[in-house]
């Protein structure tokens, strides 16, 4: 970042945090200067233009880029589907034809499908061009004459909306010499006006066939094997408006993780403008119901555009052992026990409570009463506090297939929470499971934990109010994840136990959910958040923090194991960018 530049265009709006930053920079205090700006501009509608001026560096990438494709020894053969599709006016249409005339790797194949109603194209000043005769008001039927025509090893079929930045076949053609094996590539967006300012840049995340299932961020910027896309492209009504979706669904389940590619650079301009209809997300929930037909899923739409998919509970329901450490705090011991008996509709539960020493005679009291319910077992543990070794203890004593663990300040608020806990856990190749935690105010707390931020591990989304989308609504759709907290976490007690439980001499107090959930992944499982279970964490609120003067040394410890352990200095999340902030939890633009 260039600092004089950043403390202008922050002066004009912040005039107090640029004479501080000025201030911190003239005492030679130069890194806490530079962060004082990227806070603000991270923050700033300006945030996405002051990334494109400093970071994406597509003049540099253009004027290099010739000279590198005329060093490749062999050039990927590729194909561009272009669909002047009905409805489309001419000015759109020019515009993304003219997007492709300026290609810098310009040795692709066009071929061109056009509605009955287009009006004749000029012809386009592109090499290879492969005009279809046959015209079609059927976008599915023009996606498969499109591929039909195609002569390339892969194919691009170009969404009705979007316009290709300059380098973007540049960048695809490079992943598919660096990734040979892959047969599905996909590059990041953003979205463009019609006088050309480009705003709500999508850093996409790796691929994750759960997120995928629910949210259809492929189709705007993808290359597809061509023979692949053959075998998959469907031609059911119901799927016109969602037809490169539904091809995709197929031929990502066909081909295995690695075989697709993120090609992390924006590589699509989408417009501003268009609309996301009714028949759009109708169309999106019929391609899911159909690649998923024959499985027992019931498929319906959900939240911010997205899909809702939901798997059945089994049938009996597995005893789950609700493990709960707690000490004193009998006011928040109590609201947590009660949800659990009262408020929760997976009625086949047992209660481990972990008394870690309560002293308080109404903690004391409480805990004599409910140990008379014979769902409920109090287990006395008088040691000093070790979450890991208490989880443990409570997991040998445990009679359920399942173990839930669950802090003592968490607050029930939707009976189905432990139900959706479930319907996941007990897929076959999912590891733990975590839910939605809230704060008091509304605000989110957890949504998965993101591995790396802050060189540790950060909970993603941290205080986006529930109520609001945030970034490309991420913390509303269930997806595969690195970790979960254990403030609510759901395992499989097999598997809790083959990867040796919770590490309670490495990780007494702090990472040793982390490190349990990067255990399973390890061992070959996938950890899972799922949204639509949802609790108030009333964080901490039984014990010090951190980096209290009496914990701190200890947390220094636990962090710098977790560090050396599973690499976390240097570790790239799947579900995180390059572009986003590493030092952030609200995945802001990094500046």
């Amino acid at each position: 970042m260039k600092f004089y530049h950043a403390l202008l265009r922050t002066a004009a709006r912040r005039p107090k945090l640029a004479a501080e930053a000025l201030y911190w920079h003239a005492m030679g205090k130069k890194v806490r200067a530079r962060n004082r700006l990227r806070s603000s501009l991270a923050q700033g509608a300006s945030a996405y233009q002051d990334w494109i001026l400093w970071h994406e560096k597509r003049g540099e990438i253009l004027a290099e880029a010739a000279d590198e494709i005329a060093g490749w020894d062999q050039k990927p053969r590729l194909s561009v589907v272009l669909y002047n599709h009905s409805g489309e006016s001419s000015a759109h249409f020019e515009r993304r034809l003219a997007a492709l005339e300026t290609q810098v790797f310009a040795e692709f194949e066009l071929v061109l499908v056009q509605s009955r109603e287009a009006v004749a194209a000029r012809t386009p000043s592109i090499g290879r061009l492969a005009p279809v005769a046959q015209r079609t008001n059927n976008p599915v039927k023009a996606l498969r004459l499109g591929l039909q025509t195609a002569t390339g090893d892969y194919v691009l079929p170009l969404a009705e909306d979007a316009i290709l930045a300059p380098d973007a076949l540049y960048h695809l053609a490079k992943a598919v010499i660096a990734q040979p094996d892959a047969s599905v590539f996909y590059g990041d967006e953003d979205r463009i006006t019609r006088r050309g300012k480009r705003l709500d840049p999508w850093f996409k995340p790796q691929w994750n066939s759960e997120l995928f299932l629910a949210q259809d961020y492929l189709s705007n910027a993808c290359l597809v094997r061509r023979d692949l896309a053959l075998t998959c492209v469907q031609s059911h009504p119901a799927l016109n408006g969602a037809g490169l979706y539904a091809l995709l669904l197929g031929a990502t389940s066909q081909a295995p993780d690695r075989a697709v590619a993120h090609v992390p650079h924006v590589i699509a301009h989408i417009d501003a403008e268009a609309p996301d209809d009714d028949e759009q997300r109708e169309a999106r929930v019929a391609a899911v119901a159909h690649h998923l037909s024959g499985q027992p899923a019931q498929v319906q739409a959900g939240p911010y555009g997205s899909v809702a998919v939901e798997w059945p509970l089994p049938d009996p329901r597995p005893l789950v052992s609700v493990i709960i450490p707690t000490r004193d705090h009998v006011e928040l011991l109590r609201t947590s026990v009660t949800g659990v008996l009262t408020a929760t509709r997976y009625r086949n539960v047992e209660v481990i409570i972990m008394d870690n020493g309560s002293s308080d005679p109404a903690a004391l009291s409480y805990l004599n009463r409910v140990s008379a319910n014979p769902l409920v077992r109090v287990i006395r543990h008088d040691a000093p506090f070790n979450f890991a070794q208490l989880i443990n203890i409570g997991a040998r004593e445990a009679k359920g297939e399942y173990l839930c663990l669950l802090n003592n300040d968490i607050e029930v608020i939707d009976e189905k929470w432990l139900s959706a806990l479930m319907r996941q856990a007990v897929r076959p190749g999912i590891g733990a499971v975590g839910a939605k935690l809230l704060y008091d105010d509304g605000s989110i707390q957890h949504a998965g934990v993101t591995i790396g931020l802050g060189q540790a591990a950060g909970h993603a989304h941290r205080f986006q109010r529930d109520n609001e989308p945030g970034y490309h609504a991420r913390a509303h759709l269930p997806h595969y994840v690195s970790a979960v907290t254990a403030a609510c976490l759901l395992v499989a007690r097999d598997k809790f136990w083959q990867v040796g439980g919770m590490d309670e001499e490495g990780f007494q107090v702090a990472f040793n959910d982390v490190d349990l959930c990067l255990k399973l992944q390890a061992a070959g499982w996938r950890n899972f958040y799922e949204p639509r279970s949802v609790l108030v964490h009333h964080e901490s609120k039984s014990r010090r923090k951190d980096y209290h003067a009496d914990q701190i040394s200890r947390y220094m410890r636990e962090l710098a194991l977790l560090q050396d352990r599973w690499q976390t200095r240097q570790f790239a999340d799947p579900l995180h960018h390059p572009a986003l902030e590493r030092s952030n939890e609200a995945y802001q633009i990094a500046l």
